[in-house]
């Protein structure tokens, strides 16, 4: 079983059975909520995105939390892992590389407007004619355009009662309990908590927690669940603080980032 519950999988079922002149095929596959598609490759350049539902995709040491109003493009060979934190209908597209004028070379997240959905739409239809073909695809290599979103990265730490309370927070992120509180419970000091969550996350803890609460978070909101409650369960003590805190670390609000 995977970690999110559900049984894994290897390589997504995706079958590149494009024109063989065509610079885009799509994929489409479907994902339970939490299941996992194994760490793979793929000889293409991927951008993955979720028709309908969240992407949740890990690589590069990082993850990225993808609503439909949001893409991942991956570069030919970047292992990387995907999954659903909410039911999902996944609509990726595949580049072979020798005819896609895209050259970023690491993980660079995408805004998906409302043309380049239709155009992965009209791309997933067969019956769309060679000629038809290369001119929408040319529209969608228009529509590749980065967007300035940090990943919100909240990595478990090494040290074992460190990672108790780092796996309690998971399960809880509203808990509001100080390092010394916590520290009661696991056997040791405050002072030995904190060192141990920077020497093994990178973050001091007040920041640690800060970006698990939004980690936690992002499924809730891509679900549709307001904002209001969404602070609430992970801790926040008023939307506007919650909504300060998402634009501070991601770059953009919640409803921005998640906009249909």
């Amino acid at each position: 079983m995977s970690r999110e519950g559900q049984p894994p999988l290897h390589d997504p079922p995706v079958s590149l059975d494009a024109p063989p002149t065509s610079a885009i095929a799509v994929g489409a596959f479907a994902l339970a909520d939490g299941q996992w598609f194994e760490e793979h490759v793929h000889a293409h350049h991927q951008l993955a995105w979720s028709f309908k539902g969240v992407l949740t995709v890990r690589a590069a040491s990082s993850v990225w939390v993808l609503p439909p109003s949001m893409a991942l493009w991956l570069p030919a060979h970047t292992p990387h892992a995907t999954g659903a934190a909410v039911a999902t209908l996944s609509r990726s597209l595949y580049f072979p590389p020798a005819r896609c004028p895209v050259r970023w070379s690491a993980p660079t997240v995408v805004a998906v407007s409302p043309l380049l959905r239709e155009l992965i739409c009209h791309l997933a239809d067969g019956s769309v004619g060679e000629a038809a073909r290369a001119r929408a695809e040319g529209v969608v290599f228009d529509q590749l355009r980065p967007v300035s979103v940090t990943t919100v990265l909240a990595p478990m730490p090494d040290d074992p009662r460190a990672r108790r309370v780092a796996e309690a927070l998971r399960a809880d992120p509203a808990d509001g309990r100080t390092l010394a509180e916590w520290g009661t419970l696991v056997g040791a000091s405050g002072r030995t908590l904190a060192r141990a969550f920077v020497s093994g996350t990178g973050m001091a803890y007040g920041s640690w927690r800060a970006r698990l609460r939004l980690q936690e978070a992002m499924p809730l909101l891509a679900a549709g669940a307001t904002v209001a409650s969404v602070a609430r369960r992970v801790g926040y003590a008023s939307p506007s603080a919650f909504v300060a805190a998402f634009r501070r670390t991601v770059g953009v609000a919640p409803g921005a980032y998640f906009a249909p």
